[in-house]
């Protein structure tokens, strides 16, 4: 059994990804402070209802792997409530708040609980998330189990703590830069005649495509930088295009950005 506390965007992204990837919904144990919430989820997807944090912790079984997907504020509050079921369960806790390092959530549970610390992105709405995970001492030996959990909404990379702000920046930071350089291409074409809807759809799905061709061919050892040159034909538009890019500073204003957010991501930290 995986049990799943809150399921909002990312509670509920994670629990229909597993269904999707062949978890048998009464192999999932649900539970929201939203009743309503909980009746539409469970009757939508046949996963099974818990009717408090701690009865699903209960009801998951020992050694479960127990997603905490609620506001950052409830975080807390909800561990407080688990800490003696989690600790007699020996469940794996899953934390996706954001910005919050494990020694948080270890603070509120039984010393030796196993926890893991996640940062998924918006994409996991469309199962298209990349996302990063840490754990503590006593949850790596879970580590492949947790893995695949988090692979039913996109990618799992494993992660030392001290990267996640750098991970931060370009995969929880950059979809907003990535809709900035859609829409600033789609104006461009707009510009020139197209509308702007056909323009916007246009951009999403090229960027779309170089991204999932650029995926496929990291084993065969290429690079963003090598598949740039490979569609580069000498005096031709492309590398024109990519020249003007250059001189405009387009590649050192992305770096500026990154580092701004990694910057600022630090400073909430303390």
């Amino acid at each position: 059994m995986i049990g799943i506390i809150g399921i909002g965007a990312m509670g509920g992204a994670i629990a229909r990804g597993l269904i999707a990837a062949g978890t048998a919904p009464g192999k999932l144990v649900v539970y929201s402070a939203d009743v309503e919430a909980n009746a539409r989820f469970v009757r939508e997807t046949g996963a099974k209802l818990a009717y408090s944090n701690v009865d699903l912790v209960e009801r998951a079984g020992d050694g479960a792997i127990v997603v905490v997907a609620v506001k950052p504020f409830a975080v807390g509050g909800v561990l407080d409530e688990i800490r003696k079921a989690a600790a007699r369960r020996g469940s794996v806790i899953v934390s996706v708040a954001a910005a919050t390092p494990i020694e948080s959530p270890e603070s509120r549970l039984e010393p030796g609980q196993p926890v893991v610390r996640t940062m998924p992105n918006m994409a996991a709405a469309v199962g298209a998330s990349v996302t990063a995970y840490a754990c503590n001492p006593a949850a790596a030996p879970r580590a492949d189990d947790v893995a695949d959990v988090l692979a039913s909404i996109g990618i799992a990379e494993p992660m030392a703590e001290n990267d996640f702000s750098a991970f931060s920046a370009i995969a929880g930071c950059s979809p907003a830069f990535t809709f900035g350089y859609i829409d600033a291409m789609a104006r461009a074409a707009v510009k020139n005649g197209l509308p702007k809807a056909s323009a916007t759809r246009i951009a999403a799905q090229a960027v779309y495509g170089a991204a999932r061709l650029l995926l496929a061919k990291l084993d065969d050892g290429a690079s963003a930088a090598s598949l740039a040159d490979a569609v580069q034909s000498p005096g031709g538009t492309t590398v024109a295009g990519v020249v003007e890019l250059e001189q405009a500073g387009f590649g050192a204003a992305v770096v500026r950005g990154v580092q701004a957010s990694i910057d600022r991501d630090k400073e909430l930290l303390g």
